[in-house]
């Protein structure tokens, strides 16, 4: 089964740009693992090699030419000047071409920002924590010190992740999150809309709405097409979303 890579229709506008989000299918991994690209999740070594070989090579680029991020729920922030892997933290960005920034995801957000003008991609890894401590806010707030860009020139996507239908949560989460984005029921259990709390930040931070695209895919409910840990626990895989420039 060939692999599904999904694009966003934003991006395709700039040339040079590169993004791909990967699928479940077509991959050589057992199981429900498919098309996993995660070497953290029991998943066989040299069944991820393959995998990650066919993401990539899809997208037109190596590996080694990728920034991978140990993801850890944090707000942390970190510039990639080349390839590399960080050891700990939820947000990467870059000005450099080819070195491509990677997110990885199974159900948690991924948000990705691009400045065309300055040539300078981000990629954000925003599950409930990092969403309720504005990661997404902090790294917008992160790139206009560094390069002084303008706000309202970056352009945005949010990835694939789990839906508010589908993402019931306690008191305890949803305490840290206003109304507008929470739903109650009666057996005291909330139900968090994280896509439209980023998408608040995005627009709050002076994104513009026509800037902003936003995938319908819930990870949770795709489950021909998409990992998902809430669904899948330990033996859900992990995708990837891909950003940079040739």
């Amino acid at each position: 089964m060939a692999i599904k890579i999904i694009h966003s229709e934003l991006f395709k506008k700039f040339p040079g740009l590169v993004f791909g989000f990967s699928t479940k299918p077509g991959g050589v991994s057992k199981g429900e693992y498919c098309l996993n690209l995660s070497n953290s999740v029991g998943d066989d070594p040299e069944d991820v090699k393959k995998n990650r070989r066919s993401f990539f090579e899809e997208l037109g680029i190596k590996e080694e030419e990728v920034t991978f991020q140990k993801q850890i729920h944090s707000t942390i922030i970190n510039y990639s000047a080349e390839p590399c892997i960080f050891d700990g933290c939820d947000a990467i960005y870059t000005d450099r071409k080819n070195n491509f920034l990677a997110v990885s995801v199974a159900d948690c957000i991924p948000v990705f920002l691009f400045e065309p003008e300055k040539k300078i991609a981000a990629g954000i890894h925003s599950g409930w924590k990092g969403t309720s401590e504005k990661i997404v806010v902090k790294t917008i707030e992160e790139l206009q010190r560094k390069f002084n860009i303008n706000v309202s020139k970056l352009v945005a996507y949010i990835g694939p992740g789990i839906s508010a239908e589908n993402y019931e949560v306690g008191h305890d989460v949803a305490e840290f999150f206003s109304d507008n984005v929470k739903i109650k029921k009666d057996n005291g259990k909330y139900f968090l809309d994280l896509k439209k709390d980023i998408y608040d930040q995005l627009t709050d931070s002076g994104i513009l709405k026509s800037n902003i695209e936003v995938s319908e895919y819930c990870t949770f409910k795709e489950k021909d097409m998409l990992h998902s840990y809430r669904r899948d626990g330990n033996k859900s895989g992990r995708m990837f979303g891909v950003i940079g420039m040739r």
